[in-house]
């Protein structure tokens, strides 16, 4: 359940999706998951709680911003708070990746299921007197094997990028297409407008760099070794 993006949707909300026309890239939006098994991790980014509208106003903040088709700020508010809980279960761990509302986070995260960590956005102001599990401009974990680098904001290289690493990031509400690299690396933009609202897994994240086309090294930075 949960609120997804309508039918008809028009162009400009196709970008905010992660739809690169001139580039044949697009961000997974939606889909069906498993049965989350206990203590999982999940990544998401940009829910920007409390930036929108009042009901009976015409759309402001992020609803305007990218197009999120809910009719004010309460409707954006439950929605995103029904699809995190609805994946999310006590005990589970969440890295969210910045941008996590517009003031007041304790507000919000006493109504959300787990473990939550922060990887601050630009709009995080109030971060640091909030009760999260953790908080970090910056973040490197090692997920089943897997090098996770996580950032808010999105980037060309990243530590372990030739030796399969992936990098989550978030920020650009899908206009910033990732791509996947040589050796099953890749980048991929975890925001919750890219992923019909709601919190992603490493299985999802893994066969969404899968289905994107491959990028060379000398592309992304232009034939430098790693340091």
């Amino acid at each position: 359940t949960g609120v997804s993006a309508p039918e008809g949707a028009p162009a400009i909300l196709e970008t905010a999706r992660g739809l690169s026309v001139s580039a044949g890239l697009q961000c997974p939006w939606g889909g069906e998951r498993e049965k989350a098994m206990a203590n999982e991790i999940w990544f998401t980014a940009d829910t920007h709680f409390g930036h929108g509208n009042p009901s009976g106003e015409p759309p402001s903040g992020i609803i305007k911003h990218c197009l999120r088709p809910f009719a004010d700020v309460a409707e954006m508010d439950a929605a995103l708070t029904e699809n995190w809980n609805a994946v999310v279960r006590p005990g589970d761990q969440v890295w969210h990746l910045g941008d996590f509302s517009w003031g007041d986070h304790p507000k919000w995260l006493k109504r959300l299921n787990g473990d939550k960590h922060l990887i601050k956005g630009n709009h995080d102001k109030s971060a640091e007197r909030a009760k999260w599990a953790s908080v970090s401009d910056y973040r490197e974990l090692t997920l089943e094997g897997t090098q996770l680098v996580l950032f808010h904001y999105g980037m060309r290289v990243w530590k372990g990028h030739r030796r399969g690493a992936i990098h989550l990031y978030g920020h650009s509400h899908g206009r910033l297409p990732g791509f996947r690299l040589p050796g099953g690396g890749g980048c991929i933009d975890v925001g919750t407008d890219c992923w019909n609202f709601r919190p992603v897994n490493l299985e999802e994240v893994r066969q969404a760099i899968a289905a994107l086309p491959p990028v060379g090294f000398d592309v992304v930075e232009d034939g430098t070794p790693e340091g």
